[in-house]
């Protein structure tokens, strides 16, 4: 490895960043042969596809939220709490953002940090295609922050109706016909019906109204057919309105107007249509992007023009050999986590690195304790096999199960699995403040 020690730097603490650099603790900075560096711009990890649950309060950060300075102290990497705003690749060096605590008083100035080796895993953000009054009149669910913040409304609204008597109805709108909107969609009717256990015994599903609104013909446009047409299908019996075909132009304070000038009112309105990589990756000079903000990347996940860049999650455009790009899901920031891991050892050792091809285990979509359905296998055995009911919740949890084993080892992922268990035991179901 050489006798200068090198500094390895992921931004980035979602499902990829976090996993890759807790092999690269385990590999190099446990024997303080490289220096690990993670920067996240929040103190807490939560599993992304798990932020639907947060916001709604079927999942406390508090409790279910992974601190990482503590996880850093523990798996030999070090953590740095910053908002990146900018990359010199030439000069291998990062800016992070000034931080400043809630009542504006400076905490840190703006840092640079040097690197030898980046990994870009600064994840996604919601994309609102420019539409009118959207980002002032819509909750986003990028972020654990910004699920809280919609928790705390939701929480309001509910005492609202509650206060309003049997008859007052909670009006939901979400936009996005993917697997956050499609989640969301019946983890409200969920929530909706646990509330009569803590005090109002007047609450259940049938005091909330949700539309939710996709642009294309069919919701989940990314999964097959079958999987869309079986989703659709729980979700009218639950109440849902699936709005297909209908694209929104605008919001306002009390709703959303659609491309045929209808109206659709709403006390609460939910933005998960499309995401991009943030904006400023754009303008860093020397990466490849396309529309989305995306890095481009050779099949070793290195930029094209810097060999000491890779780049993995939902921020990497990565080709596959039909010419679409590696979609943004849990599990292709996974497998690129372990491939960049690999390379970055083989490049230590000067051997040759290995190019990455993206494997389809299928997908699931999880409709809160009404139902679960998806699809198995991939391209794993050259077909897919549908699974929904109590299989394919066993499944969906089992990942979420691999991704704690990923970062936290066997032993310590079964007594977190064990303490979840028995917190659900011992404390309310649900996040009620």
């Amino acid at each position: 490895m050489g006798v200068d020690m090198k500094k390895i730097v992921v931004v980035g603490g979602g499902a990829g960043g976090l996993e890759l650099v807790t092999k690269l603790g385990h590999a190099f900075g446990k024997q303080r042969q490289a220096d690990i560096v993670l920067i996240d711009r929040s103190q807490t990890h939560i599993w992304k596809p798990l932020l639907h649950e947060v916001a709604t309060g079927s999942l406390d950060i508090n409790n279910d939220g992974l601190n990482y300075r503590a996880h850093a102290a523990k798996h030999h990497y070090q953590f740095q709490l910053g908002t990146l705003i900018g990359v010199d690749p030439k000069a291998r060096q990062l800016t992070l953002k000034s931080l400043s605590d809630d009542k504006g008083h400076l905490v840190l100035p703006e840092r640079r940090i040097e690197y030898d080796i980046l990994i870009m895993a600064v994840g996604s953000v919601s994309n609102d295609f420019g539409t009118p009054g959207v980002a002032e009149h819509c909750y986003f669910l990028d972020s654990h922050k910004q699920a809280e913040r919609f928790q705390q409304a939701l929480l309001n609204q509910f005492l609202r109706i509650h206060q309003e008597g049997v008859d007052a109805k909670l009006k939901l709108a979400i936009v996005g016909g993917g697997a956050t909107g499609v989640e969301l969609s019946a983890e409200l009717f969920h929530v909706a019906d646990m509330l009569k256990a803590y005090g109002m015994p007047e609450m259940s599903g049938k005091r909330v109204q949700v539309q939710l609104i996709e642009a294309g013909p069919r919701i989940l446009p990314a999964l097959p057919e079958r999987i869309a047409a079986q989703a659709t299908k729980e979700l009218v019996r639950l109440g849902v309105v699936v709005s297909q075909a209908t694209r929104v132009v605008s919001a306002h304070e009390a709703g959303f107007e659609t491309a045929d000038e209808s109206d659709i009112e709403a006390d609460l309105m939910i933005w998960a249509a499309g995401v991009k990589a943030p904006d400023f990756i754009g303008d860093i000079d020397g990466f490849e992007t396309t529309r989305n903000n995306q890095i481009i990347v050779r099949s070793t996940l290195q930029t094209t023009s810097f060999d000491n860049v890779y780049v993995i999650g939902d921020c990497c455009a990565c080709e596959q050999l039909d010419g679409s790009f590696v979609p943004p899901r849990a599990q292709s920031a996974h497998q690129m986590a372990s491939l960049v891991f690999d390379n970055i050892k083989a490049s230590f050792l000067s051997e040759t690195l290995k190019s990455y091809t993206y494997k389809d285990y299928g997908s699931l979509v999880n409709l809160s304790r009404y139902s679960t359905v998806g699809n198995l296998m991939g391209n794993l055995m050259g077909g897919s096999m549908f699974i929904e009911g109590r299989m394919a919740r066993f499944v969906y949890v089992s990942l979420y199960r691999l991704h704690l084993i990923a970062i936290h080892g066997w032993f310590k992922a079964t007594i977190i699995l064990a303490a979840q268990k028995i917190s659900k035991v011992v404390k309310p179901k649900l996040k009620l403040h």
